[in-house]
């Protein structure tokens, strides 16, 4: 079985935000974020800080972190790069017994990380010949109507046959998130991580913000306010995203994905997460836009309103039926997987059980008087 570990680089010096790494951020320090995502995504042997500092390795391993060693000064100045700081903990857990098939570097500057997107990466890489996957989003303006100032401060565009482009026409750009990087242990890549062996992983705008200035902090708090006031205002707010959403995914039945359904009310299932998703299996297709869908949960029910059956070996999934609606396809987050033939035959027969159920429980209810 495929083996992974999270490493997080964390060195003491920060000069433009002293202690960053573990500066107070709602509450909790901000490494204790990234160390919290990667061990709620459940992908990982083990969650390594690499550390030259003894605060923050004592913070670290408070939250759940290894921190098996001190990383060395020579690895730890402004200049050395995180490969090399990587490839130093590899090497130091492989001394020790501990080798692996994939390692995720995760930034400790990272609060808006969700483990979703740690789970789409992993999966998108164990299934592919690409050799990395990152953490990637797509950029506010059309790159090809930005311009530069030339040496007398004036404007100089860098594609100027765009100027009269509508922003509808011009291609869509992407940009590193600085979030996480998947990578196969021992695979030499000859691109550079934005080349063709990798795949990024791409994260809404809402989600991302670089961390570096005390401009960008403050932004980054404003970003993790919003994302975790009022549930109900932020799935208001979340649903006109997701209503102007252009990508559309060509779906068939059978197949399950993860969809943001929502904050619902009382007992309705609700999506977890920052986008409210739960997966929901493609009943029937309705047109290129809408489906039947009918959403599962990982907790095992029974009863006539419940189908349980695996599409995954590792872990069973329960179909709700009395949840069953019309989902847009711009709900979508990611692909999850699909039911087998088998699976949906037992699966039809439950749901004409289901059917009649309700059928005979709706028949014996009194008339009320006229």
């Amino acid at each position: 079985m495929a083996k992974a570990v999270a490493i997080i680089p964390a060195r003491g010096g920060s000069k433009r935000i002293p202690r960053k790494n573990i500066k107070d951020f709602y509450g909790k320090p901000l490494i204790a974020y990234s160390i919290q995502v990667a061990l709620e995504s459940k992908l990982f042997e083990k969650v390594v800080v690499t550390t030259d500092d003894e605060e923050i390795a004592t913070i670290a391993k408070s939250y759940g972190a290894d921190v098996p060693f001190i990383r060395p000064k020579e690895l730890s100045d402004d200049f050395t790069g995180t490969e090399d700081v990587i490839n130093h903990a590899l090497d130091y857990l492989a001394s020790q017994g501990d080798t692996f098939d994939y390692v995720c570097t995760i930034y400790a500057t990272a609060p808006l990380l969700q483990p979703q997107y740690l789970i789409q990466g992993y999966n998108a890489l164990k299934s592919s010949d690409a050799i990395n996957a990152f953490s990637a989003t797509s950029m506010p303006f059309p790159i090809q109507r930005t311009f530069k100032l030339n040496d007398e401060g004036r404007c100089e565009m860098f594609t100027p046959e765009h100027y009269m482009t509508r922003s509808q026409d011009l291609e869509e750009a992407y940009q590193d998130a600085g979030q996480f990087y998947w990578s196969k242990v021992g695979k030499i890549s000859k691109e550079i991580m934005f080349g063709k062996d990798s795949i990024p992983v791409i994260l809404p705008r809402h989600l991302v913000q670089d961390i570096d200035t005390l401009e960008d902090w403050r932004r980054a708090e404003v970003l993790y306010e919003a994302l975790n006031k009022d549930q109900f205002d932020h799935w208001n707010t979340l649903k006109k995203s997701l209503h102007n959403k252009q990508e559309i995914i060509r779906f068939k039945e059978m197949e399950i994905y993860f969809i943001s359904i929502g904050k619902n009310i009382g007992y309705e299932s609700y999506g977890k997460s920052s986008l409210f998703l739960r997966p929901v299996l493609v009943y029937r297709k309705l047109n290129h836009q809408t489906f039947i869908g009918i959403p599962l949960t990982s907790k095992e029910k029974e009863g006539s309103y419940y189908f349980t059956f695996n599409y995954k070996k590792e872990k069973s999934s329960t179909a709700m039926f009395n949840q069953m609606r019309v989902f847009d396809i711009k709900r979508t987050e990611y692909y999850s997987g699909k039911i087998s033939k088998n699976t949906l035959k037992n699966l039809n027969v439950k749901l004409k059980e289901f059917m009649k159920f309700t059928s005979s429980n709706e028949e014996d209810r009194p008339t009320r008087a006229k």
